[in-house]
């Protein structure tokens, strides 16, 4: 019996062992940007698959900035939307698995940036708003997947009154829910979108590009309290 769990126990820690990813460089968990070298970005409209209508026009409106601070060129979305909606194209869903070149033609684009918003939920009770949020990043010439990370984040919006006691307990919970309410959700969108692009390989337009490969990526999925303090 003795051996039958000494046996056990080695098949464990086999399993656990193989299970476990040691964090990886840059240069190896994103290996096909650093071999395409993608200089062009172009956004495609949010997939959105929460309840709230509202948030695919947070994260859309907000992912310029960030893929532009990496160092890459990103087609205006103003302009890259009305000339998807004229093509019939404004479903990006249809093209997750489909060939890119065509994006890669009409727009000289060299990657293709989908996102996946898989949550977007707020507590006033709680003071918090939860995304889970996906990113998948592919090439327009090879349709592989360059980058992709998915993060559930919870962004606290509580506050204090200053005050003890159960007065300001209450006070506490009042503020907070007020705070929530009148959050802008322009500026959670822009959060998420910087945490989980943060590891994002420096482009062409980048000082840092090619001289980050050695740093570490980031987890392909993960979880993160944030604050809006």
């Amino acid at each position: 019996m003795r051996k039958v769990y000494i046996l056990l126990l080695i098949a464990t820690l086999a399993i656990t062992s193989c299970t476990t990813t040691a964090p990886l460089a840059k240069s190896v968990a994103y290996k096909g940007m650093y071999e395409e070298k993608p200089s062009v970005a172009l956004i495609m409209p949010p997939i959105n698959r929460s309840t709230n209508v509202e948030a695919k026009e947070f994260f859309h409106s907000t992912l310029y900035t960030p893929l532009a601070d990496a160092g890459y060129y990103v087609i205006p979305p103003f302009l890259s939307m009305e000339i998807l909606k004229k093509e019939s194209a404004f479903d990006s869903e249809l093209f997750l698995d489909t060939p890119l070149n065509k994006f890669a033609e009409v727009f000289g684009a060299d990657m293709v940036v989908f996102t996946i918003i898989h949550k977007w939920d707020k507590s006033s009770l709680a003071s918090n708003v939860n995304v889970d949020i996906e990113f998948i990043i592919k090439s327009a010439k090879t349709n592989e997947i360059l980058y992709t990370r998915r993060g559930e984040i919870r962004y606290n919006t509580s506050v204090s009154s200053g005050l003890g006691g159960l007065g300001g307990l209450v006070a506490d919970l009042t503020l907070s829910a007020l705070n929530t309410a009148g959050t802008k959700y322009v500026d959670v969108a822009r959060v998420c979108n910087y945490y989980i692009l943060k590891d994002f390989p420096a482009g062409n337009y980048s000082l840092n590009h090619g001289l980050d490969g050695a740093q570490l990526a980031g987890l392909k999925s993960f979880k993160v309290n944030l604050s809006a303090k």
